[in-house]
């Protein structure tokens, strides 16, 4: 069993039981309206359990709170990827250098050797 096994069960074995034990005692039915102009009997309303509101709402929170830190991060991913771009044109470059560097070295090779004045 690995490690990330093992902590995933010991939070979220607790956590499913905290979830279980919270929609059991919140079963109690509340009207959900959408009429700001008639909140005594609202044209447009639901009736769901209590716990559902609740879990409804945070993870809507988690969502917009995921949404908002994904978009203040765009200028890092723009970056990022400028990088990379760049890394990946000065690999090409490096490659090319490496390539010449050694066809010019085997055309000297190649090259018959001088000859000596005596």
């Amino acid at each position: 069993m690995t490690l990330r096994r093992l902590l995933a069960g010991l939070v979220g074995v607790p956590l499913a039981l905290f979830l279980v034990l919270f929609a059991v005692a919140n079963r109690q039915s509340v009207q959900i309206g959408f009429d700001p102009f008639s909140p005594e009997a609202p044209a447009l309303a639901v009736n769901l359990p209590l716990f559902a509101v609740i879990l409804l709402a945070v993870m809507i929170g988690v969502l917009v709170g995921g949404v908002a830190a994904w978009a203040r991060q765009g200028k890092w991913r723009k970056e990022a990827r400028s990088k990379r771009a760049e890394v990946a044109r000065l690999e090409t470059e490096t490659e090319r250098a490496r390539r010449d560097a050694a066809a010019a070295r085997n055309a000297v090779a190649a090259l018959p050797a001088p000859k000596r004045a005596a």
